[in-house]
């Protein structure tokens, strides 16, 4: 009994090492691929496709970003009854959300855009700063602004997660430097999820995360939801889409 108790404690223990190293060796092949713009161009051509499929709402609010968003299998379920279309993709950076802006944001007229972004970009191994992320995230604010001037742009701090919580220095000054752009912009919102995912420890724990340390499990989307869908409702209920 002793022997066979032992056997299934190595390999869940195997089983877990082996994923972990799996997200690592995961992450450094993404890091060295993903510096092309048109990295994700499979992902983008499959949401044109459904959109042929399956027409979008008018004037949604865009969910737009990298994984966090891409993973957020309950979103429309979350953010009801307000008319939400999710169009996370990839590990992406804030960089590929800025190339394909026209189709993954513009395109659909939104009434409000929730981006969560800057993440993927301030991975040690990109070699980008918070710099480089406040420099996109205005390009992101400019694009926008240009051809839907109604659309009120949400920025979702980045989160601190275990897996990265080394870069969490460098993610801390991106959030502060967007957080007093948006402060200055009626038509911006800094939404702070970085916050209550830390009010239980630093780093946060481990039950916020799926078994990669990075990617939010379902107690992390419902902290995400009960800040983001009050935010929504108390801008946007009642006025013109």
């Amino acid at each position: 009994m002793k022997r066979r108790v032992l056997f299934w404690i190595i390999v869940v223990v195997g089983v877990a090492i082996l994923a972990v190293l799996g997200v690592r060796l995961y992450l450094e092949w993404y890091m060295r691929a993903s510096v092309k713009p048109d990295f994700f161009a499979g992902e983008i051509a499959r949401f044109e496709a459904n959109d042929s499929d399956h027409a979008p709402p008018e004037h949604p609010i865009v969910f737009v970003g990298s994984s966090s968003i891409r993973l957020w299998n309950s979103l429309q379920k979350d953010m009801a009854p307000f008319p939400v279309l999710n169009r996370g993709f990839g590990g992406s950076q804030l960089s590929h959300v800025l190339y394909n802006i026209d189709r993954v944001v513009i395109r659909y007229r939104p009434r409000a855009v929730v981006l969560y972004a800057g993440d993927n970009d301030l991975d040690y191994r990109t070699g980008k700063t918070a710099d480089d992320v406040v420099r996109d995230f205005r390009t992101f604010v400019s694009r926008v602004q240009a051809s839907v001037p109604n659309a009120r742009i949400y920025y979702l701090s980045i989160k601190p997660s275990r897996l990265r919580w080394s870069d969490w220095p460098e993610q801390e000054k991106a959030n502060a430097r967007i957080a007093s752009i948006c402060a200055g912009d009626a038509r911006l919102g800094y939404i702070d999820i970085a916050t209550p995912m830390l009010a239980a420890g630093q780093p946060p724990p481990r039950d916020l995360y799926r078994f990669d340390g990075l990617h939010p499990s379902a107690k992390a989307y419902a902290i995400w939801t009960s800040m983001i869908k009050p935010r929504l409702q108390k801008d946007l209920e009642g006025s013109a889409p």
